[in-house]
């Protein structure tokens, strides 16, 4: 058990590396490894617990960088202001 824990914290790891907040990571490792969204959860409540001043300084980090949804939004106002 203490292996595979130690392989859903490095795939928890990975998600952080691609800027995913617990849910997504939850989605992507259920999808992409077959990981119980429950098991990727309580990993990373442990890993919160661990390293608290991280995780804030992540989910502020997080909350400041806009959504892929918000920069589409951004470029379609500048170019629709933009005349050729």
């Amino acid at each position: 058990m203490c292996i595979y824990w130690l392989q859903v914290h490095h795939l928890i790891e990975e998600c952080i590396v691609f800027n995913m907040g617990k849910e997504e990571c939850m989605d992507a490792l259920f999808k992409h490894a077959n990981i119980k969204p429950i098991i990727t959860s309580t990993v990373w409540k442990e890993l919160e617990k661990e390293n608290k001043e991280f995780f804030e300084a992540y989910e502020r980090r997080r909350e400041e960088i806009p959504t892929e949804k918000e920069t589409a939004r951004r470029i379609r106002d500048l170019l629709s202001r933009t005349t050729i």
